[in-house]
């Protein structure tokens, strides 16, 4: 059967003729689907688990083991994460998992789904930066999505109300941006920073542990440049940095994707 998705403006979903609905949220007039990564070593519940959120509507990425994921999550962060504790013999891989996310990205939502149901379990994972703590044996496959879907609506009501905010502060480690004043603090000291350098590093550091192209930090920044002039910009901005603390090595260079910044 064909199905064909048709979309509702006032709910920001599209349903289907087969009666499901996928999971997307309006940006500059566009609609992006969420993207999860699902770390789970059985291969039955991998699948399961796999359908029952594709079915929802939403991009799943798999992975059987530790290594795997943190190798892809290297490359590409999801918007959320899920993670079985005990992976592939490791028997706290996902809670050294989590650890790697957080050190990426402070705000990215983490899941634990997982067959341990102990409070001290629960409290270790939720104390290592887990948003939820879900047991598999009470979790089905219909309550999974639903609970997803929830903590989106709360990712999207924290960035509406940081985007109509005005003059809101954002902060990360001991990064502090003043969006209306365009001002940038490291370690509470003024960076001086161009309007087109301000841009840049917002851009950056507004998602921790994502990369950024460089046709999505030109883009930001309202230029049209080279790449190489985008090279030199990220240098300068670096430079800047370094004038207050040499040991500043927030921005990393990927090579032949662009530029991350680092939590912490």
């Amino acid at each position: 059967m064909k199905i064909k998705w048709q979309k509702n403006d006032e709910l920001g979903m599209f349903f289907s003729s087969a009666g499901g609905f996928s999971h997307r949220f309006r940006t500059h007039d566009r609609y992006m689907t969420y993207t999860i990564a699902l770390v789970e070593d059985d291969d039955l519940l991998r699948a399961n688990y796999t359908k029952a959120l594709e079915r929802d509507g939403y991009l799943v990425s798999s992975y059987a083991g530790r290594l795997q994921a943190l190798a892809a999550f290297g490359r590409q962060l999801p918007d959320l994460a899920i993670l079985d504790i005990m992976l592939q013999g490791e028997m706290e891989g996902g809670f050294e998992l989590c650890r790697e996310l957080r050190r990426q990205s402070p705000t990215i939502p983490i899941i634990f789904l997982t067959a341990r149901d102990s409070d001290l379990d629960r409290v270790s994972g939720l104390r290592l930066g887990a948003w939820d703590y879900l047991t598999k044996n009470t979790t089905t496959l219909d309550f999974l999505p639903v609970r997803i879907s929830a903590l989106f609506k709360i990712v999207e009501s924290l960035s509406t109300n940081l985007a109509t905010s005005g003059d809101h502060i954002f902060e990360t480690g001991r990064l502090k941006i003043h969006n209306e004043r365009k001002q940038v603090f490291w370690q509470d000291k003024l960076i001086d920073l161009t309007l087109t350098e301000f841009w840049l590093l917002h851009s950056l550091a507004k998602i921790p542990g994502h990369v950024k192209s460089h046709d999505q930090l030109m883009a930001a920044a309202n230029v049209v440049v080279t790449n190489n002039a985008i090279t030199a910009h990220i240098r300068r901005i670096r430079d800047k940095f370094r004038e207050v603390d040499p040991t500043f090595d927030a921005i990393r260079t990927e090579y032949g994707m662009g530029y991350r910044w680092l939590a912490g």
